[in-house]
């Protein structure tokens, strides 16, 4: 087996461990050679070849910042790319096919966003060469023999152009000033605004300045400006964030129609039930967070993601996870004035021009109610009425009950450390909540170092840790990947379950709402005009109700148990339907 060695420089702190405890511990160095030694940034710099892979300094680095790694007999190449001297190591690349969605899905960290910016040009590949002198026709040789090889004699040639969607639109405004209208104008190669502004429904914004609209809005103009490009390859980083559930529905078909015998679509996405059903193809990415990544063999949209769940590659005999992850079948909810935590009355609340409407209703002692609704409907505000933040216009939500809220924009400009943000937490639940969110790696970043995805579990983590009966989360799975979704979703359960907790959360990914809710909140209404907030209903009530409203029919994967969207017209789908069974009939 190769060996690599990476330091994640974020997390090392040579002064924190007594100066260079690396360095200090490193047997080969005291031997007198030199195998890890201080760099020119101040921080260690370990020759691979010398180190003999004994770990000692990876298990000494109190930071955890240090990891050596035996890789696969496979992976006799070197890498497609290397961030530096010990950095992160990317293998192998997703594969574009023609008429083809190619869907990659995988952890955060694992180089899902350097592998598509390598297809998209975005990035040069330097096949682990860090003087970079590589010539063009190195990358060619290197994937002598393949599809990719193929692809990228096109590219080389001129013979294939690409669009590309990156994943941060929230940068877009940063890059570029004007009315919506006018920066599509000056992409739009295939004249088809019109037709593509109809299609993702950003009419109402056109004359607005790209920096006064919301994240939804600032998405579906980054897919709009993607796909009005004449390109043979469009590749979209993540198109699902900030979008509701309806729109995400629409944005994976009108993406699945893009594909045709000249065209090819390449998607990173964290929502399962969307990538499932846009995907044709899926290449699993597995490795390390941070460390490496590889792109497994493309796999059916079926198979691969079973295979994701399953945590194992049968073809490649690997087990990337040492644990399934599995749908149950949910007992039924109980009934009863004695299982009841609080409720809440009919209430109204007027905001601007959008008027609210609150159904009266419950939530029982341990349970987790899933919150659904287009964006703009109301749900937030719903949320902090019930969280005390906000004051309804008639009605009164009975405040005897202790509340805990997070809520949907998380502030980051404190400079306080993790540690001490959830000193509580760490006394009370480290074993239930800070364990299994792995937060522990984050005790010493202040708030404001923290990326999207570490802000959102501390924030969290500290919701769920406090005092109070009843915890509010807004949009919880936002900036997570597929894993850490599910790893929230099971720690809200069996935190509700266990410390006599009841849960509300907002969110946009089904299949997470789906994975941990007991009963559903379901909101109707005209975005921005009114909502009108109803339930808690039973999971099939509430499914019923918004999958009738979007058309689409949800089964249960026979090997998984996870929620899939059946073929629009398909038998089951008519099957289903026609029952009025649209949620599991």
């Amino acid at each position: 087996m190769s060996r690599i060695a990476v330091i994640q420089k974020e997390k090392c702190n040579p002064m924190g461990c007594g100066g260079y405890l690396c360095i200090r511990v490193c047997p080969v160095n005291k031997m007198g050679e030199e195998c890890i030694v201080e760099d020119d940034d101040k921080k260690p710099k370990i020759n691979e070849e010398v180190c003999t892979g004994c770990g000692i300094c990876q298990n000494r680095c109190p930071f955890g910042a240090i990891s050596i790694i035996k890789l696969p007999e496979e992976l006799d190449k070197p890498p497609i790319h290397q961030y530096g001297k010990n950095g992160f190591h990317l293998y192998s690349l997703p594969t574009p096919i023609f008429g083809k969605v190619v869907g990659v899905v995988g952890v955060n960290g694992i180089g899902k966003s350097t592998a598509i910016k390598i297809l998209a040009g975005v990035l040069e590949p330097n096949l682990g060469k860090l003087d970079g002198n590589l010539d063009y026709k190195e990358l060619i040789n290197y994937f002598k023999g393949t599809e990719a090889q193929v692809f990228f004699e096109k590219v080389r040639d001129k013979k294939i152009k690409i669009s590309y969607k990156p994943q941060h639109v929230d940068l877009i405004p940063k890059q570029v000033k004007g009315k919506v209208k006018e920066l599509l104008k000056k992409v739009d190669e295939k004249k088809k605004l019109k037709e593509v502004v109809k299609e993702l429904q950003i009419e109402n914004i056109l004359d607005n300045d790209i920096g006064k609209i919301s994240g939804g809005e600032l998405q579906r103009v980054a897919i709009a400006a993607a796909v009005l490009k004449k390109a043979d390859l469009y590749i979209f980083d993540e198109p699902s964030s900030y979008l509701d559930i309806k729109q995400r529905l629409r944005i994976a078909k009108f993406i699945k129609n893009l594909a045709d015998d000249k065209t090819s679509i390449v998607v990173i996405e964290h929502d399962l039930i969307v990538m499932d059903y846009m995907a044709d193809l899926v290449h699993i990415m597995y490795g390390k967070e941070g460390c490496y990544g590889i792109v497994s063999q493309l796999k059916a949209a079926k198979a691969g993601i079973n295979a994701y769940l399953e945590g194992f590659i049968k073809e490649d005999n690997i087990r990337f996870r040492d644990h399934k992850i599995k749908f149950e079948t949910k007992p039924a909810v109980k009934k009863g004035k004695e299982y009841m935590l609080t409720e809440w009355p009919e209430m109204k609340k007027k905001l601007g021009k959008f008027k609210l409407t609150v159904d009266s209703g419950s939530v029982n002692k341990h349970e987790t109610i899933g919150i659904i609704g287009e964006n703009g409907i109301g749900k937030t505000s719903f949320v902090k009425l019930l969280a005390g933040v906000e004051k309804a216009d008639s009605g009164e939500v009975d405040d005897k009950v202790e509340v805990s809220y997070k809520p949907q924009k998380l502030e980051a400009d404190s400079d306080e450390l993790v540690v001490n943000v959830l000193s509580d937490a760490i006394k009370k639940h480290t074993k239930d909540i800070i364990n299994p969110l792995n937060i522990k790696d984050l005790y010493m970043k202040k708030l404001s170092e923290l990326s999207g995805g570490e802000l959102q579990r501390v924030s969290i983590a500290l919701a769920l840790s406090k005092k109070c009966k009843l915890c509010l989360l807004d949009e919880p799975s936002a900036y997570l990947d597929v894993e850490q979704r599910l790893l929230v979703s099971k720690v809200i359960k069996n935190v509700a379950e266990h410390s006599g907790l009841s849960v509300m959360v907002v969110d946009h990914d089904l299949l997470f709402i789906d994975y941990l809710s007991d009963r559903l909140i379901v909101f109707e209404g005209e975005p921005a005009i009114n909502g009108v907030e109803k339930g808690p209903f039973t999971m099939e009530e509430g499914m019923n109700s918004l999958l009738t409203d979007v058309e689409i029919s949800l089964r249960r994967d026979d090997a998984s148990g996870r929620p899939r969207i059946n073929k629009p017209g398909s038998v089951k789908d008519r099957e289903q339907k026609s029952k009025g069974k649209y949620y599991y009939g």
